[in-house]
């Protein structure tokens, strides 16, 4: 049987690797990914993968060539990119979306990355520090990555199945985000600081500073109706023809 040469793309990280460890593979700030095939719309219309929620991440690990690592490590900005290059390579920079009504379509090539000020950020750790302004409390948090997401959506379907009525994503994500509370890292004392004592108003200067440290591609796009709009990423942005 003859031999075929899949045609590959570096993609950059929005992070540029800044916030791994020197010795991970993804300190370069780039990976190579091949472009789809056959074999990766199986894996996009696989019921299992579908329903179990991890349609995306087996479809990232079959087309990454280099350098070898875990999608779980990837910071969320960073998988975003890749998932980007993939439906691009895939598929094309086209992406119809339809939305409150409207069909517009958005060009991924031009989507850029969030600007984020590396030099004032720590290299090769992910690991900061905030003082809440209001109660004047440092409190260290990271970044999260796919395996921090998976947590959050589990522990939030746990709790939901509890307590059916509560809306526990806020404060589940920060208890994930937070580290440590004044230089404490316990898991109890961070949550018990995060139900009992973080002042919304801290809660929401946090949550903006975050932002300002997390690398990302900027998801928005100016729809034709004028309004910036959040673009959406479900199994049919990968699967723009189901005719079959």
């Amino acid at each position: 049987m003859a031999e075929f040469n899949f045609p590959t793309e570096t993609v950059l990280l929005p992070s540029k690797g800044h916030f791994y460890a020197e010795d991970s593979p993804l300190a370069a700030g780039k990976v190579e990914i091949k472009y789809m095939t056959a074999r990766e719309e199986d894996i996009l219309t696989n019921q299992n993968y579908i329903t179990n929620g991890t349609v995306l991440d087996k479809l990232l690990e079959s087309l990454i060539v280099s350098p070898k690592f875990t999608v779980d490590d990837l910071l969320l900005g960073d998988k975003n990119a890749l998932l980007i290059a993939a439906r691009v390579l895939g598929y094309g920079a086209e992406y119809p979306v339809r939305i409150a009504g409207v069909d517009d379509v958005v060009n991924l090539s031009e989507l850029d990355n969030i600007d984020i000020d590396f030099d004032n950020l720590p290299k090769g750790k992910n690991e900061f520090e905030f003082r809440l302004p209001k109660a004047d409390t440092v409190i260290k948090f990271k970044l999260l990555t796919g395996k921090d997401e998976k947590r959050i959506e589990k522990d939030i379907e746990g709790i939901k199945k509890i307590k059916p009525d509560s809306s526990p994503a806020i404060s589940t994500r920060l208890k994930t985000i937070i580290t440590a509370v004044e230089g404490d890292g316990a898991a109890k004392s961070v949550g018990e600081f995060v139900d009992n004592f973080m002042l919304a108003m801290d809660s929401r200067a946090f949550r903006k500073h975050y932002k300002t440290c997390m690398p990302d591609v900027d998801m928005t796009f100016r729809s034709s109706a004028g309004i910036d709009r959040e673009i959406p990423i479900g199994l049919s942005f990968f699967w723009p023809d189901s005719d079959l």
